[in-house]
């Protein structure tokens, strides 16, 4: 399996490295990225048709966010810049195509809980309502906020299975005042009380050890082969 590591300063460059790794993937290469986006609120394709959209960007512009559009997802998730992205492409023209979408999603849930369980965080799945980019597939800290969530791109020959996982509870917080102001311009409710953290679930606010352990959950799970090509991106992209 490649695995990509490290990301480009800017938003849309950093985003053409998802790309690629969909692309291969449609060559039959499965790959693997977990990193930290730049600061950015990525919007989905629902966010787009709301009436207050423009007003949600330059909200979200005004405290220092890029606003981006994203393939992937419904609502807008804030990266301030610590906050883990994940992004697994998965050839579908060998007999990985037999999975369903929602294989795909039971998968990446055990896939995300079982690493987080080995960092000793006490999460499940679901999320408490009102959350950021409500879903029907999403991690929880156990009792408490949501701190991630997953959600699917899929083409005739590959699929994209990605998401976000909040770490640090210094994320949580900027995540939950930058939502609030950009979900009430969408006309989203949002409770700012249901952003979580990993540390919030007793595992660490290092986003470089949950980052490890989420990549080594795909290497060595039914997805993987735990053989990882590691590749990694010039910072200076």
């Amino acid at each position: 399996m490649r695995v990509l590591r490290g990301r480009s300063p800017r938003p849309a460059a950093d985003r053409e490295h998802t790309a690629a790794l969909l692309a291969d993937a449609s060559d039959g290469t499965p790959g693997l990225r977990v990193w930290t986006p730049p600061r950015q609120v990525a919007f989905g394709r629902r966010d787009a048709r709301e009436p207050g959209f423009e007003r949600a960007k330059r909200l979200a512009a005004d405290r220092g966010y890029e606003p981006v559009e994203r393939d992937v997802g419904g609502r807008a998730v804030a990266y301030p810049g610590r906050t883990l992205a994940f992004a697994h492409a998965i050839p579908l023209c060998d007999g990985r195509s037999v999975e369903s979408i929602a294989d795909r999603y039971e998968r990446a849930t055990e896939v995300l809980l079982g690493a987080l369980r080995s960092l000793g965080a006490d999460v499940s799945s679901g999320e408490p309502p009102e959350s950021f980019c409500p879903g029907d597939h999403s991690v929880r800290a156990a009792g408490s906020g949501k701190i991630a969530g997953i959600a699917q791109r899929v083409r005739g020959d590959a699929a994209l299975v990605a998401g976000c996982l909040v770490v640090a509870p210094g994320d949580a917080r900027q995540i939950a005042d930058t939502t609030a102001a950009v979900y009430d311009a969408l006309g989203v409710p949002f409770d700012p009380d249901t952003v979580g953290s990993v540390a919030d679930a007793g595992g660490p606010e290092s986003p470089k050890r949950a980052a490890r352990a989420l990549e080594d959950a795909f290497v060595d799970g039914l997805w993987g082969d735990g053989d990882p090509r590691v590749d990694r991106i010039d910072r200076g992209d």
